[in-house]
């Protein structure tokens, strides 16, 4: 089995050095750049299976980074933030990071997290089609003009394709497999993000805004204390 290519841009040379050295002990290939531009440059060079982005970097910030590789592809994103703040974490979240982590990190929960990370996009089709709603003999599921094709992993609004990341792909699936009824924030991380323990909201709730923006403000519902549950 060929190695998962990590790209890890940090500016601190001790946290990049480090990471790296523990990255590669687990298993993993990794290149490892300074700044957002050669960041950039090395994700257009090496398509990588996964990205690391610390949120401050010189040249060009991680979060642009982040939307820049955004534009041109849907390969995993994690940010790297010093601290548990509110704007690092949604700006980095709305860009299109699919999960971040905070510094100081273990190198142990940043390999767990970026192996669930791979997990879920590495088996897209394996969130929520095994509950509720069933699949029409195309494996279509319809919702008004909103149709998931759960094999081909395609999602249409009005005949016209929506271009949705892996992780946006799982949290529709979890809704479209339940119409109707209500997702708590702690169990979309658990079956979307595959937390087996407690993890930020926040990740869930810039998520269901990002799927909102791309098949309809008005099919999400926001059920106030619950979670959310898509409109039947």
């Amino acid at each position: 089995m060929a190695e998962t290519h990590v790209l890890f841009v940090e500016d601190d040379d001790v946290i990049r050095e480090a990471t790296q050295l523990a990255l590669e002990r687990d298993g993993f290939r990794v290149t490892a750049m300074p700044d957002g531009l050669s960041g950039l440059e090395a994700f257009r060079t090496n398509q990588p299976d996964i990205a690391l982005l610390d949120v401050m970097l010189p040249g060009l910030d991680g979060v642009s980074l982040c939307r820049r590789i955004r534009d041109q592809s849907t390969v995993p994103v994690i940010m790297l933030s010093a601290r548990a703040d509110s704007i690092d974490v949604v700006l980095g979240l709305e860009a299109g990071a699919d999960d971040y982590v905070t510094k100081p990190f273990d190198g142990a929960v940043l390999v767990a997290r970026i192996r669930a990370v791979l997990r879920r996009f590495g088996h897209a089709g394996g969130a929520g089609t095994d509950r509720g709603a069933e699949p029409d003999e195309r494996g279509v599921l319809a919702f008004g003009d909103i149709e998931v094709d759960t094999e081909g992993m395609e999602v249409h609004k009005g005949g016209a394709p929506v271009a949705l990341t892996p992780t946006e792909m799982r949290l529709l699936l979890e809704f479209s497999s339940a119409p109707g009824t209500v997702l708590s924030r702690d169990k979309l991380l658990e079956r979307v993000w595959d937390y087996g323990w407690g993890g930020d909201t926040r990740v869930v709730d810039v998520h269901v805004q990002r799927l909102r923006t791309k098949i309809g403000q008005d099919r999400i519902e926001t059920v106030r204390g619950f979670g959310y549950k898509l409109k039947a």
